[in-house]
């Protein structure tokens, strides 16, 4: 089995009186793509904002490489956080840029990179991303699918170690969505980014997943490959899966 990259040991969130991350216990294995699946409001974008940083555990710890996120020095968590990348679910695209300049952002905020070396780095992503058509367009000017794909193209612009995608194929037809399946599980395979994916395109999604991991009332009940998910005999899993409530099933056993 690969690196444990990321550790969540028995994380707590809880927003007022609204416990959000009861106890999670998940581990995030380098170079996979690792599936949170689980209830619409249960706390899985809460999970992703843990792991880049823009959330903190009241309880427990998150740990990258073995080292505690809490512990790290602001000089070493700055250094780490470049390491993330963090694909939105509503792309998040800056409506007053260009699409070239929504890809550029990040190489301007967070490097020293010149112009020059910028304009060649897009460059070579939106080749790699067949976006030479869009770039002096804006994000308005274009299809769903396209901006999908200048989000995507955003969040590898800076070749991060870890990339997040919180429910990438919303709002998109079957046809649009098995393409942003593709497209991630292609620039995975091709830049060796670990991916944290956030869904509910039930099974769709197990396609590109290595390994899936269900949050249920705060707490991970299920973690396992794509194809033992399918099988596992965890009543609450199997029902969530075939689009049964907890109640529902409790009626079909009576």
């Amino acid at each position: 089995m690969s690196e444990a990259l990321i550790q969540f040991l028995d994380v707590h969130k809880s927003f007022g009186s609204q416990t959000v991350l009861n106890g999670v216990n998940l581990t995030i294995h380098k170079g996979e793509t690792t599936t949170i699946i689980g209830r619409s409001g249960g706390g899985k974008s809460v999970l992703l904002k843990h792991v880049a940083g823009l959330l903190q555990p009241d309880a427990g710890k998150i740990l990258y490489r073995g080292h505690d996120l809490a512990q790290l020095k602001r000089s070493e968590w700055k250094k780490m956080k470049s390491k993330f990348s963090y694909m939105f679910q509503s792309m998040a695209l800056f409506d007053s840029m260009t699409n070239y300049d929504n890809i550029a952002l990040p190489l301007r905020e967070k490097t020293k990179m010149s112009e020059t070396r910028i304009c060649a780095e897009v460059g070579k992503m939106l080749e790699l991303l067949e976006l030479q058509n869009c770039t002096g367009k804006y994000p308005s000017q274009i299809s769903g699918g396209m901006r999908k794909r200048v989000a995507l193209a955003r969040a590898l612009i800076t070749k991060p170690e870890i990339v997040m995608f919180d429910e990438p194929d919303t709002g998109l037809d079957p046809i649009r969505k098995t393409a942003v399946y593709d497209m991630i599980q292609t620039f995975q395979k091709h830049f060796g980014f670990t991916a944290i994916v956030v869904s509910h395109e039930i099974p769709d999604i197990f396609r590109i997943s290595n390994r899936v991991a269900m949050l249920d009332n705060g707490k991970i009940i299920y973690e396992g490959s794509s194809t033992d998910v399918m099988h596992c005999d965890v009543p609450l899993v199997q029902d969530f899966l075939a689009g049964r409530s907890s109640s529902e099933a409790n009626e079909n056993l009576n």
